[in-house]
């Protein structure tokens, strides 16, 4: 199985994620932006692109890797990566069910006024990131639209991190 947490940037995941992991037996954590970084290390670079997401690669790479270590370790996989374009999704979720992989896809959702207070004491990327603050926009657009319909809300504005990571675990063993 997968424990797909999306949701913008600065929203939690990363921390979310080594939570669910710690509370899920037989789990591991998978982060797949790992996969866009080797596809930037290819040289000659691929073509120009403000997100490797963009790149047809990377969708079908994440598939295939997560499919390839569940057929080899089992368990589950706990993804915590933003996935806002909707076709983008649904060639990561059908290719997914494909293999016959079940998944459980999470949004972690804070309101702006939390996301943008976040984002000001991020430690990771520095105080106010214009990369956080410049997905905060498609986040919302996206979660009009597709993204809260096709997932299970976990509304992180007023939660710990632990306390997210409970409810999502809770969820997922139910």
């Amino acid at each position: 199985m997968i424990v797909w947490l999306n949701g913008t940037h600065g929203a939690g995941k990363s921390t979310t994620s080594t939570l669910v992991q710690q509370l899920l037996p037989q789990s591991r954590v998978f982060d797949a932006e790992k996969v866009g970084e080797t596809l930037m290390d290819i040289t000659p670079r691929l073509p120009a692109t403000d997100n490797f997401q963009h790149w047809p690669p990377w969708r079908v790479l994440v598939v295939e890797t997560a499919r390839h270590v569940l057929d080899y370790t089992g368990g589950t996989l706990v993804i915590p990566m933003t996935v806002l374009v909707e076709q983008y999704w649904r060639e990561i979720s059908s290719g997914l069910a494909q293999h016959a992989i079940p998944v459980r896809h999470f949004v972690l959702h804070a309101d702006q006024d939390t996301l943008r207070a976040r984002i000001a004491g991020d430690t990771v990327l520095g105080p106010d990131s214009p990369f956080r603050l410049r997905h905060l926009e498609p986040y919302a657009e996206a979660s009009r639209i597709w993204l809260h319909a096709e997932a299970e809300v976990v509304d992180t504005t007023h939660l710990t991190p632990a306390q997210a990571a409970l409810r999502i675990a809770e969820a997922v063993k139910n």
